[in-house]
């Protein structure tokens, strides 16, 4: 089928040929016959007829017309049927001629149908261009034309606010009340908002007091936006003076947001505090608050700052202040949001704040050793086809040196980001071209190193490619009745042809590898846009080379790159517009591409000192140099780690830093590098090691004075030592008394009191006194306590005795603890028999005795407590008389484990001295590691000795024995009560017994003991082997108690790193019978191994070594390394063969049988190491002795293989079965003795054994 596509105007058309005369010409034939037919019937009928009464002759006549009339009616149908064809035909012609023309004329109109269409496609596609040409003109961001205008209205008065922008596409307005966007949809009754050809109007309808406030227009389009406020201020009558909210205030005034108006109170319940945090997470600082009064209207105003810069609600922050909470969220976090956060209540009371630094860690490198990413991508200097864009360098420490960054660009509105450098730029600003007119960028940058590229930092803030200029030739003239009219100064210096050059021509930036041009554009510059060609030329060539030929520059800047080295080059500039070039600007003054910014120099002294349990404050000297820094960067590492950290993610600017993050307890060194654009200085010399614990102060306050003792004169009181000391010792303390309802106080001693008890004498009896304690330590005298209560002075005599005193907690775990006391001043009438140990929850009432009888000891462990729940405690003494007073109630107590609580481990030490140990990193310069024995205080020096260092303390037992067994205890002061236990039970100091015994005693390990072995040539080699042995280790041999020493006979050798001894006997005989020994000595281990070899043991190494020694002597010469074995072959033949070695030509083989030489047709070649010896058909007759001998100079060797008994009948064996596998197949024959069953063997021996079968 043809694929040619049929016309439209054909597809209907009916096709003829020239067959539709032939249908014509059958037709009238059908016809014509019908016809003859006819007459021929018609005539014979009438013939018939006409017979009956005419003669032959009337036949005739009749006959000759009939025939006649035939002719004649031929003769008529013939013209008849000439006269139709005829008539047919020109029929046919003429509808023929129609249809062609009717054919033609559908060809006409359906090609000019085709080129309209084609030109109507043509004119589409030019429109479409000119269209997109124009919109890329006309392309550009938001601008506002008529801002929007204060209103001052009464209640109930409706209000219309308008403003005027332009821009392309067509931007998009938001309207915003006090930052918050308007919907219509929300109240349609209050707000309607009107947009008609860029007049973009919001009713607000029925105004009320609740309207005043700032009201924002915000107009998008992709290639930016502006934004225009006013100030609505709905008024109502007052009888009395009412301040205005906070956002009603005139519009030329600051607003109210630096104005309160209402007296609020605020304290924090809860701050935030210093933060960890990694790139790419999301993160809230939330802060809980009490705010007095609270009122709906007028609260204080949450603020949030970031090194001291205002946060505001963007894309990667957003605020939230109610219900008495404050939080700053995080999106997507970035080192850039690194820094000291600040959030400031502002109220007319005052302003209270809380600040902490956040800490942005760098995100998991895509590659393995890439540097961080860079951070605060900044733009500067923005025109229509160039920014320049800045950024700050990552810190490096364990990745190599940054080489070098990349910058990326993407348009606002889409998702493609394009590389604008090739190479990577080496500082830390690079001049961005090529960007068109009128459209906006975001910008991020990548840092390069050897290992690879960072990932992309945070994108900058939107820049838009225009000419600021511009809007500085625009001056609005203020008319009557409000009306403006925009003055443009291409209006006022009329028609300008061809500009001028341009002036100022100068460089903006000088770099090693580029420079930027700037210059002023030509006064005047006329109506058309200027477009600018720069000219560069090497001082000295005189010639000029245009740099930018190929696309003029729209903008008064301009990167030149590509320029040599060192070499000075001048420049200038040509204007353009449509009607011509300039001449050219005035020459530079020569300019030489060079780094003007140089490394900073490494920062000077650096000094750390403690600040709390966790950070350190570092200082240090500002570099020489330090023109434009960024920053610095600090690292810190652990001593003796060498494995460096970085302690900050963004350069800080100042020369004091607070590292925080460190680990109590642990010795760090600090150094710092200074940043600039160049890059990151070397780094600073290391600070001296410091110790990561909280700086010194005073100490707190004593507290729990209670009255412990009195006589009518004088009072006996004890007290509770500070918690916390201050990082010093407390050297003791000072007391104060007052009688009660006198106003001043008066000092007890003038001296330091070194204990926690007193006695204050020359008092009044009957009166009553209150007393407070101030501790002091090196820095000076702390807080006094709080006074006591009022205290009688007045004698005890009760027989009961008086409160215990000085309780202490300790070891809390999850479900118990340990409570300590001091046994009573006042006991009583009689001797105290124990104690009787109270607690309940903070929240009840009711008290729980922990113990059912007395304990005699002052220490009871308090157990079955509740996890998590806060418990007091207090102790009553007993005696005959009764129960006594009770102590002080103890402070509220949580039962928790703390985290990272240790306990007490024993172990022994190099010289097998046994120790009990206990660290703890809270431990501070003024710690006392407190141990001892059943809770009492050890100070028994003859059997202990308490070694302490830093935060490590350990207890020795000098002479341990039974006596030892107990329970072990250790507090530390100045912690948050630290303490632990050790039970040292009789399983326990068996242990460390022996293990002291043996570092005592020690023994060298032996991987093996003494052994023998027999070496080849018959020698005896007795060895041992240690574990290792030193450089300085000794030992011996000896037999039969006498010590051999290194000789001939004796070859003692020692490889010491393996820890082996050997001695090689080359000659063992009879006399050496008897018991071998090794003693080692290696410091103070010894050890020694025995071998006895004596009776049937030395005969067995004897006959081994002898044999041994036989056989090396006969391996000296032709021998057999294969004696004498038989095998049978396939043929069933008896082979016996032998392997010989150390052969020579002149060697002499023979083979002999019962002692009578064998011939043989061949002689062996011996040089193959095999000779065989074939019996063709084994029998009886075979049976004897077969030997083998070599011989040659050099000596001779025999192998014999008796050939009967039990060898004879294996080899019939074996024969037996490879005859079985030759066998053929049976055979049947009939003979005249009957049916013959036979199969042939390759052998056969009478002595065979056959068998049948059948079935």
């Amino acid at each position: 089928m043809s694929s040619v596509a049929v016309p439209f105007y054909q597809r209907r058309h009916k096709h003829f040929d020239q067959s539709y005369r032939n249908i014509q010409t059958r037709y009238i034939l059908e016809e014509y016959a019908a016809r003859k037919a006819a007459s021929r019937q018609a005539a014979y009928y009438e013939s018939s007829g006409l017979g009956k009464t005419t003669c032959r002759l009337c036949a005739r006549r009749a006959r000759t017309l009939a025939h006649e009339a035939m002719q004649e009616s031929r003769k008529r149908s013939h013209e008849q049927k000439s006269h139709v064809s005829d008539e047919k035909r020109i029929r046919f012609t003429s509808e023929l001629s129609a249809l062609e023309k009717e054919i033609h004329t559908a060809r006409h109109r359906a090609r000019e149908h085709l080129d309209r269409l084609a030109v109507q496609r043509m004119v589409e596609e030019s429109m479409a261009l000119e269209r997109h040409i124009i919109e890329e003109r006309i392309s550009r961001a938001p601008e506002i034309l008529v801002r929007l205008r204060s209103h001052t209205v009464w209640e109930k008065m409706s209000v219309s606010l308008c403003f005027t922008v332009q821009g392309f596409p067509t931007p998009v307005v938001q309207w915003y009340k006090n930052e918050e966007l308007i919907s219509p949809a929300s109240d349609p009754t209050k707000y309607r908002i009107e947009s008609k050809y860029g007049v973009h109007v919001l009713h607000i309808n029925r105004a009320d007091f609740d309207d005043s406030a700032t009201y924002s227009a915000v107009a998008t389009n992709v290639h930016g936006q502006a934004s225009t406020n006013c100030a609505v201020i709905v008024r109502r009558f007052r009888e009395e003076e009412e301040p205005h909210p906070a956002a009603i205030m005139p519009f030329h005034l600051p607003m109210s947001y630096d104005v309160c108006f209402t007296h609020i109170d605020v304290q924090f319940l809860e701050k935030f505090g210093v933060t960890f945090a990694t790139e790419g997470e999301t993160l809230t600082l939330k802060c809980s608050m009490l705010i007095t009064p609270e009122l709906k209207r007028l609260r204080p105003r949450a603020e949030w700052y970031r090194d001291d810069v205002l946060i505001k609600d963007s894309k990667w922050t957003k605020l939230y202040f109610g219900e008495g909470q404050a939080a700053l969220s995080f999106t997507h976090l970035n080192k850039d949001d690194e820094g000291l956060y600040t959030l400031r209540m502002v109220s007319r009371g005052g302003i209270s704040e809380c600040s902490a630094y956040l800490f942005v860690r760098d995100a998991d490198a895509l590659i393995a050793g890439a540097p961080g990413a860079p951070m605060d991508v900044k733009c500067h200097d923005a025109n229509r086809d160039y920014v320049i864009v800045t950024w700050k360098p990552p810190n490096t420490t364990s990745e190599s040196p940054v080489i070098g960054y990349f910058v990326d660009k993407c348009e606002v509105g889409l998702e493609n980001w394009v590389q604008c450098n090739d190479a990577p730029v080496k500082v830390c600003k690079y001049p961005v071209t090529g960007l068109q007119e009128g459209r906006s960028y975001v910008f991020c940058v990548r840092a390069v190193n050897s290992a690879g590229i960072s990932r992309p930092s945070r994108a900058s803030e939107p820049v838009a490619a225009l000419d600021p200029v511009d809007l500085e030739r625009t001056q609005t003239v203020h008319v009557d009745e409000g009306r403006k009219i925009v003055i443009s100064k291409d209006d006022l210096e009329g028609d300008v042809q061809i500009p001028g050059p341009p002036t100022n021509v100068h460089a903006s930036e000088i770099s090693k590898t580029y420079v930027v041009l700037s210059w002023d554009p030509p006064v005047p510059r006329g109506r058309e846009p200027l477009t600018y060609f720069i000219e560069k030329s090497m001082v000295g060539s005189g010639s000029w080379q245009r740099v930018n030929a190929q696309v003029a520059v729209k903008s008064p800047r301009y990167a030149v790159f590509d320029l040599a080295e060192g070499k000075p080059y001048v420049f200038r500039v040509l204007s353009a517009n449509k009607n011509g070039i300039s001449d050219p600007s005035e020459i530079t003054e020569p300019i030489q591409p060079q780094d003007t910014i140089v490394l900073p120099s490494a920062p000077g002294q650096v000094v750390a000192t403690r600040n709390t349990k966790t950070s350190v404050v570092v200082q240090w000297d500002k570099p020489k140099h330090e023109e434009d820094l960024y920053g610095y960067y600090i690292d810190y590492s652990v001593v003796g780690s060498n494995r460096w950290e970085p302690s900050n993610h963004k350069p800080i600017k100042y020369n004091r830093f607070v590292v925080h993050g460190l680990e109590t307890g642990e010795q760090y060194v600090f150094r710092v590098k200074a940043a600039n654009a160049v890059g990151l200085s070397e780094n600073s010399q290391e600070s001296e090691a410091v110790t990561v614990q909280a700086a010194l102060t005073c100490p707190s306050y004593p507290h729990g004075i209670t009255l412990l003792n009195c006589d009518g004169h004088s009072m006996t009181l004890g007290w509770k030592a500070p918690t916390y000391s201050g990082g010093s010792p407390i050297l003791g303390y000072y007391m104060d008394k007052r009688e009660a309802n006198h106003q001043n106080w008066h000092e007890v001693n003038s001296s330091l009191i070194t204990q926690t008890i007193y006695t204050v004498k020359d008092l009044i009896e009957d009166a009553f006194y209150e007393f407070k304690v101030a501790a002091a330590n090196l820095v000076g005298i702390g807080q006094p306590s709080d006074p006591s209560e009022h205290f009688k002075c007045k004698a005890w005599t009760m027989p009961e005795p008086g409160p215990a005193y000085d309780l202490m907690i300790c070891e809390i775990r999850n479900t118990s603890l340990v409570l300590l006391w001091k046994a009573p001043v006042y006991e009583g009438k009689s001797p105290i028999t124990g104690y009787l140990v109270d607690y309940k929850e903070v929240d009840t009432e009711d008290w729980i005795t922990a113990n059912e009888k007395p304990t005699p000891k002052r220490y009871f462990k308090v157990t079955d407590l509740h996890e998590g729940h806060t418990y007091v405690f207090k102790v009553r003494a007993v005696n005959d008389a009764g129960v006594g007073k009770s102590s002080e109630i103890s402070e509220p107590v949580l039962v928790e484990e703390r985290p990272g609580t240790k306990e007490i481990y024993s172990g022994v030490d190099d010289e097998g001295n046994i120790y009990l140990a206990f660290e703890c990193k809270e431990a501070t310069d003024a710690s006392h590691f407190a141990w001892g024995k059943s809770y009492e205080e050890i100070d028994d020096s003859h059997k202990f000795k308490i070694e302490t260092e830093g935060n490590h303390s350990k207890l020795y037992f000098k002479n341990p024995d039974k006596s030892d067994l107990g329970t072990y205890t250790i507090s530390v002061s100045d912690t948050d009560g630290v303490s632990s236990s050790f039970i040292m039970d009789d399983e326990e100091f068996e242990r460390l017994m022996a293990l002291s015994y043996e570092i005592k005693n020690p023994t060298i390990p032996l991987k093996s003991e003494l052994a023998y072995e027999v070496l080849d040539k018959g020698e005896v080699r007795f060895w041992i082997q240690a574990e290792s042995l030193s450089p300085d280790s000794t030992f011996r041999f000896v037999i039969n108690d006498k010590e051999v020493e290194n000789s001939e006979r004796h070859k003692i050798n020692c490889d010491r790193p393996n820890g082996i001894i050997e001695m090689v006997m080359e000659k063992f005989t009879i006399d050496n019978e008897g018991t071998y020994t090794v003693q080692i000595q290696d410091g103070k281990a010894k050890n020694q191994s025995s071998l006895v070899l004596i009776g049937d043991a030395f005969k067995k190494l004897l006959a081994e070594s002898e044999l041994q020694r036989k056989e090396f002597l006969r391996k000296q010469g032709p021998h057999f390394s294969e004696f004498l074995y038989w095998k049978v072959t396939e043929e069933c033949e008896v082979l016996l063969s032998c392997k010989v070695a150390n052969t020579k030509k002149e060697t002499d083989f023979k083979w002999y049988k019962d002692g009578s030489g064998v011939d043989v047709e061949e002689l062996p070649d011996l040089q193959q190491g095999e000779c065989h010896l074939s019996i063709p058909k084994l029998s009886r007759k075979d049976e004897g002795v077969y030997k083998a001998t070599l011989s040659d100079d050099r000596g001779h060797d025999v192998s014999s293989l008796e050939l009967s008994g039990k060898v004879y009948d294996d080899i019939i064996l074996a024969l037996s079965g490879m005859s079985g596998k030759s066998a053929s197949p049976l055979k049947i024959l009939c003979t005249e003795e009957g049916i013959r069953l036979q199969c042939f063997l390759k052998y056969y021996n009478e002595e065979m054994k056959v068998s049948w079968c059948h079935r």
